[in-house]
């Protein structure tokens, strides 16, 4: 029983399964891009939190270079454009780093000029967020730190940023639930405001219907 609960230095595969829970915070993806086209990748990424991205076009012929003209360019920001993080031009590759600056979701576009012949790029991405964007290696060398104190300050990440996607999910709710309040309760007072409307014009015809058939002695 007691063996159940033996501390390992060596990553077992509870703190896997925790940190699998995660794997929305990674986006590592492949596309292809025509000459003249564009792609956009959007991520919802919580405000204050770590991400980093690496991009690079896949080159088909391994034994050969990347032709000059197999460039790419690219923007990373918010959706609505208010922060711009990190932009390239005509780069075969590149890496960005940031700190969002705001709650909702970021994006990055990659566009190819246009070129004669056209071209197809095949361009591999990797995005990370969160915990996922943390160097581990990195800071076990700073900190001369065991394998076991590792895996606890992830775990300690990990929960924190539980608790954080929690409190950030019941905000949305809680600003999601109000929306539909108010969007229910300006239709009750369209749905009344109509029922008057179409009452006032029944009324309204009976009242001359009423006068026509009087003037012309039908009633």
């Amino acid at each position: 029983m007691n063996t159940m609960f033996k501390l390992n230095p060596q990553p077992h595969w509870f703190f896997l399964l925790i940190f699998g829970l995660f794997s929305y915070s990674v986006q590592s993806l492949r596309f292809e891009l025509e000459s003249g086209q564009t792609k956009c990748i959007t991520e919802d990424i919580r405000k204050n939190s770590m991400t980093v991205g690496n991009y690079s076009i896949i080159n088909p012929n391994v034994h050969q270079p990347l032709p000059d003209s197999h460039t790419v360019s690219v923007r990373v920001g918010s959706l609505e454009g208010s922060n711009i993080y990190h932009e390239s031009d005509h780069v075969q590759s590149g890496q960005f780093s940031f700190v969002a600056g705001e709650n909702g979701d970021h994006i990055a576009c990659f566009w190819v000029g246009h070129q004669k012949p056209q071209v197809t790029l095949t361009i591999d991405l990797d995005w990370r967020t969160g915990v996922a964007a943390k160097d581990w290696s990195n800071v076990a060398k700073k900190s001369h730190v065991d394998g076991m104190v590792r895996q606890l300050q992830i775990l300690q990440e990990v929960a924190s940023s539980i608790h954080e996607e929690t409190v950030y999910l019941r905000k949305q709710e809680q600003e999601m639930e109000l929306h539909n309040w108010t969007t229910n309760t300006r239709i009750l007072w369209l749905c009344l405001l109509s029922f008057f409307v179409c009452m006032s014009v029944a009324g309204l015809q009976l009242w001359h219907l009423k006068t026509f058939f009087e003037k012309k002695k039908i009633l």
